[in-house]
């Protein structure tokens, strides 16, 4: 069976990986300090770069091999919240999303698809884990998952039991507030996996998480992720 991963993670040290609020000038909110050592044009491959290849680049450039469906949360798409309205949002990424595959935005709140001719789709779904996870392999061609965020959507895939492989990246900032990867249900996470880590001489931490054999595959907690 296809695997659920999570790629291109970044965490602070406090295990911040999202602002408290979304807008459209400041899409993740006050935690940009996040990214301001990653290179965006790694989602199209290392060779897109013209630059020597880094050991960050190598590793974050894994983000698209093998994968052939995102599930997001709906603030990962755009800032709105409640009934979408007519202003035509068609995302973050104008008309060349990177994804080039099927995106399921999960959201209560329903809309037609929308398409582009790069191969992105957006489909918008209400719906817990275990049930956002059928739809998507439903539309990944055999393709894996990736979980793109935000950090609820990744928490609650993690307290379903549903993550095969997670690549986290601790970044040496200190945010304060904002949105967590963890919670109180998720202090024993860490046995369910093998952890490898390395640090680059960016000071960029890489995890890599990859799950140990299931007993068994718990159901779903009946949350909803991510959804506005």
């Amino acid at each position: 069976m296809s695997k659920v991963r999570v790629h291109n993670f970044f965490v602070s040290l406090d295990g911040y990986s999202a602002g408290e609020t979304i807008t459209l000038d400041e899409p993740i909110g006050k935690a940009a300090r996040l990214f301001s050592k990653y290179d965006g044009r790694v989602i199209h491959g290392v060779d897109a770069v013209d630059e020597p290849i880094t050991l960050d680049r190598a590793l974050t450039s894994m983000w698209g091999q093998g994968i052939g469906v995102e599930i997001m949360g709906r603030g990962k798409f755009g800032p709105q919240t409640g009934a979408w309205g007519d202003d035509e949002w068609r995302g973050w990424w104008g008309d060349a999303p990177p994804f080039r595959t099927p995106v399921v935005v999960l959201t209560h709140h329903p809309r037609d698809p929308i398409h582009f001719d790069n191969g992105t789709s957006f489909h918008f779904l209400d719906a817990g884990p275990e049930d956002a996870l059928a739809h998507a392999r439903s539309l990944a061609d055999g393709g894996d998952v990736r979980l793109g965020g935000g950090p609820s959507v990744v928490r609650q895939f993690l307290k379903a039991d549903l993550v095969d492989f997670m690549h986290l990246v601790t970044v040496p900032v200190v945010l304060g507030v904002g949105g967590s990867l963890w919670d109180d249900e998720l202090t024993e996470i860490q046995d369910r996996f093998t952890v490898e880590s390395a640090t680059s001489p960016s000071g960029l931490t890489h995890h890599f998480w990859n799950r140990t054999a299931r007993s068994r595959r718990p159901g779903a907690h009946g949350q909803r992720p991510g959804t506005a």
